[in-house]
């Protein structure tokens, strides 16, 4: 894998209205948490899972090594089940980055598109707050982490750990890094994305207007974006590959209820109940389409392209979270809703610690820094969550009450939803 996500350099990534009386019910049930509360609860949850499979991916990195070698990576061995199987799903951390971004498209479109009222000063304002003071804070914990452990790359075989993360630091990096002005990130390395987040929300007004003018048309306007992402893709290009899932993302928000209607009228179908496991299943394996191939395509190119097929996964999951009952239940657990809250702090904070609990224990011990870190993650992502992360939400909230009060509006939306792995469910 070759793109600038989690744990990469740049090149390509590796997100009816006429509702007859008798689906009126159905049709609440399926609509109710986003009518009711301004929420779509099950994508915290969804959020929560792809933060958990990005936490995942960089730890496979630090075994590939060791294990994508000899028997372990011929056909059968461990690696090979790992990684070119559908098992990929669980560690596909590149994709699930895609992931969050059609996410952001869709949750932080709709405060904009439901309120006549919105306030762009204080959305922009707010989104900045609610993104750059968790992102400094990582970025601290990161610098500390990094001067205290002693990191001699010369002691591990070259990989992710040691081509894609700093061993040294330097006032320069830390500056670039704080403002989001690098396109691949060294001391939290999973930063990059979130230089896309905040494009993305200065150019929100332009994708609204675009989502918009290609609702009438989705049908030909969507293949059409997702052809330009898998363009992207195959050519290395991060615009043309990331650019397009937010628009996809943005324009499900605009389609959200049509979307509702259409399911509410047949979800008790018998084809319905047996065509949406086939579909999250196919959606799923799209995920890991690249994957998949690699064995089989010799073209490099083609690979990397199947990629873009992440893009389409995304909208699909993403649909069936939101219109199908089942999913969306399972999504809301507690387990998932715990995940989906502190999703955004465990991205920001869990490379740090894995590779700074890999150069404390050292190669040999490799296997023991894995499964540590994934409870001292968790742990510390909580506690992240707590004192860095939800004070900085309740921060911008406030921020864009204040602009949107003194700039006329009253709307009291929360526009300050995090794109990246923060309760994807806020709206």
């Amino acid at each position: 894998m070759t793109s600038p996500g989690p744990g990469r350099r740049p090149g390509p990534v590796r997100s009816v209205e006429g509702m007859t009386e008798s689906s009126t019910r159905s049709s609440e049930r399926i609509a109710a948490p986003t009518a009711a509360s301004g929420r779509l609860g099950a994508l915290d949850g969804l959020r929560g899972v792809a933060a958990l499979v990005v936490v995942l991916h960089h730890l496979m990195e630090v075994a590939r090594p060791h294990l994508d070698t000899g028997a372990s990576a011929a056909p059968g061995g461990l690696w090979w089940w790992l990684n070119d199987t559908p098992l990929a799903l669980f560690t596909a951390g590149s994709e699930a980055v895609v992931l969050f971004f059609v996410l952001s498209g869709l949750v932080v479109a709709l405060p904009a598109l439901r309120s006549r009222s919105f306030s762009w000063a204080g959305f922009l304002a707010s989104r900045l707050v609610r993104i750059m003071l968790p992102v400094w804070a990582a970025l601290v914990l990161a610098s500390v982490l990094l001067v205290a452990v002693p990191r001699d790359t010369s002691l591990f075989p070259a990989g992710w750990l040691v081509d894609n993360n700093a061993a040294t630091l330097t006032a320069g990096t830390l500056i670039d890094e704080a403002t989001l002005s690098r396109y691949s990130y060294d001391i939290d390395n999973v930063l990059w994305s979130l230089r896309w987040e905040m494009l993305f929300a200065v150019l929100l007004p332009l994708f609204i207007v675009a989502a918009r003018a290609a609702a009438r048309f989705w049908w030909v306007i969507g293949p059409v974006v997702l052809g330009i992402a898998v363009t992207g893709f195959a050519v290395g290009d991060g615009t043309l590959s990331y650019l397009p899932a937010f628009l996809l993302g943005t324009l499900v928000a605009v389609l959200l209820p049509r979307l509702t209607a259409w399911a509410a009228e047949r979800n008790t179908a018998s084809w319905f109940r047996i065509g949406w496991p086939l579909l999250l299943a196919a959606a799923l394996l799209g995920f890991v389409a690249s994957e998949l191939a690699r064995p089989l395509v010799a073209d490099a190119t083609i690979v990397e392209a199947l990629r873009g097929v992440s893009v389409a996964s995304s909208v699909a999951v993403i649909v069936l979270a939101i219109v199908v009952p089942a999913v969306r239940e399972a999504l809301t657990r507690p387990l998932f809703a715990w995940l989906g809250r502190i999703s955004f702090s465990l991205y920001l904070v869990h490379v740090p610690i894995i590779v700074a609990l890999a150069y404390l224990l050292g190669p040999d011990d490799w296997k023991q820094a894995a499964l540590l870190a994934i409870p001292v993650s968790f742990v510390v992502a909580h506690l992240f969550w707590r004192f860095v992360e939800r004070p900085s939400h309740r921060a911008a909230r406030a921020l864009n009450r204040a602009l949107a009060s003194r700039s006329g509006s009253r709307d009291q939306t929360a526009v300050t939803t995090p794109s990246m792995p923060v309760r994807a469910g806020s709206a």
